[in-house]
Order: C-alpha cells, then sequence, then structure tokens
C-alpha cells in the first residue's frame, strides 16, 4: 500500500499491491514549511493510517535535517521528530527512513537543487550560505537501498539514514549547475550556513552491494541525468 502521489511516492508504485507494507509517503516535505496546518494533517493521516492497519509495516520518511543544527529548531525538523515519536510510540511495526535530498523528476521547486537551478537559469537574485552544504542522493539509489531492506526485512523497528556518505557545499552545488546550464548564476555570498552530519555507516554495504559509488561524478551526472539542458 502506497499512500501518497508525489515523487516518493511514485518511486515506490510497486508496493501499491503489497497488503502488509504500508509507504507512507504523504507527508509535509518542503522543510521552509511553517504551516501547524499541514502539519496537524499529517499527523491525523498517520494516526488514521496506523489505526486502520494494525499488523502491517508501516514504512515512514522523515529527514535528515534532524543532524543539520542550523535547522535543528526550525518548525519542519520539530514536526518530523514529533511524527518519528508518535510511530514509535504507537505503531508496532515501523520502518523510519531518514532521507536526505532525494533528485529525481519532480516539479516541485522546493527541493535544494530544483530551487537553485530555477534561480539560476531565470536571472532571480539570490543569496548563497558561503558555509552551507547539503547532502543530495538520486531517488533510484535510494530507492534501491530501502526496498533491499523492505525485502530482506532488515532493521524494522527502526530509524535509519539513507544518504550521501559525503555532503557538497553549496558553492560546489551552484557551480556544478551553473556549467551543466552554462549559464551564469545571480547570487550574493552570505558568511554563515551549516550542513548535516550524517552516519551512513549502517547501509554503505548496500550502496556498494549496488555499485553505486558516491565519488566527484555523482552530482554532475544526476543533473545529466534528470536535467535537460
Amino acid at each position: 500500500m502506497v499512500i501518497g502521489n508525489g515523487m516518493i511516492a511514485k518511486e515506490f508504485e510497486s508496493y501499491r499491491n503489497i497488503d502488509q507494507i504500508i509507504i507512507f509517503a504523504s507527508g509535509v516535505s518542503d522543510s521552509t514549511n511553517t504551516d501547524v496546518v499541514a502539519f496537524e494533517r499529517e499527523l491525523n493521516l498517520i494516526t488514521e493510517t496506523i489505526q486502520n492497519n494494525k499488523g502491517k509495516l508501516f514504512v515512514y520518511f522523515s529527514t535528515c535535517s534532524i543532524y543539520d543544527l542550523s535547522m535543528l529548531q526550525s518548525s519542519y525538523v520539530r514536526h518530523k521528530i514529533k511524527m518519528e515519536d508518535f510511530i514509535i510510540t504507537n505503531c508496532p511495526q515501523f520502518i523510519i527512513f531518514r532521507i536526505t535530498n532525494p533528485i529525481g523528476y519532480t516539479n516541485n521547486t522546493h527541493t535544494v537543487v530544483n530551487y537553485f537551478i530555477k534561480h539560476i537559469i531565470e536571472k532571480h537574485k539570490f543569496e548563497v550560505w558561503e558555509k552551507a552544504s547539503r547532502n543530495i542522493i538520486d531517488i533510484d539509489d535510494m530507492y534501491l537501498v530501502c526496498n533491499k531492506i523492505l525485502q530482506q526485512k532488515l532493521f524494522t523497528n527502526s530509524i535509519i539514514n539513507i544518504a550521501n556518505p559525503k555532503n557538497y557545499s553549496v558553492s560546489y552545488i551552484i557551480s556544478c549547475i551553473e556549467i551543466h546550464f552554462d549559464v551564469k548564476g545571480n547570487y550574493i555570498l552570505v558568511d554563515k550556513g551549516g550542513g548535516p552530519i550524517i552516519d551512513t555507516t549502517k547501509v554503505d554495504a548496500l550502496f556498494s552491494t549496488f555499485n553505486i559509488h558516491f565519488n566527484e561524478d555523482y552530482f554532475p551526472k544526476l543533473l545529466k541525468k534528470y536535467f535537460t539542458k
């Protein structure tokens, strides 16, 4: 069963007819969101889903932004922690995937990469936090590891980080986008920012199983894969 219709829900389409596993992919995904109503809506849907599907594995997608000190007090992160605690307390069988910034086919302009691409291509002026870094992963790579965990029944009743073992500075991300589109962005550098410190040791071996290598070409290849010039 899949709840949701966004990028992650579509990636897990093969689970729509699997009754004993609930892929909950209908949560708040915009890290800048402060809408109390949206947060309450997600909690109500989680509550209803757990109550109506007792005995099933509940799979929730949280965020690795929890590991970013600069975002720890944001409404979004505090909401995600609250959802995690609720699921742990109220659901007998669960897996919580704390995911990083997945890159895939989406019209959502609030994702990190889509935000930068839109501003750079359209020549909108924006700030670049010089000390900021972001963690980025191909949604296909994320799916391969999550699917393996679910199929092999690993890490039940656990919180698992699904992330790139390395962060990219925002300056590097923007530079790659500029090179890919051959467009110079209109931005100013600001002396602030931070980045998540994510422990991926529990899943590193799974990435290796699928020959996924987070080398220097990883992010540029994602741009070529998902964004036409």
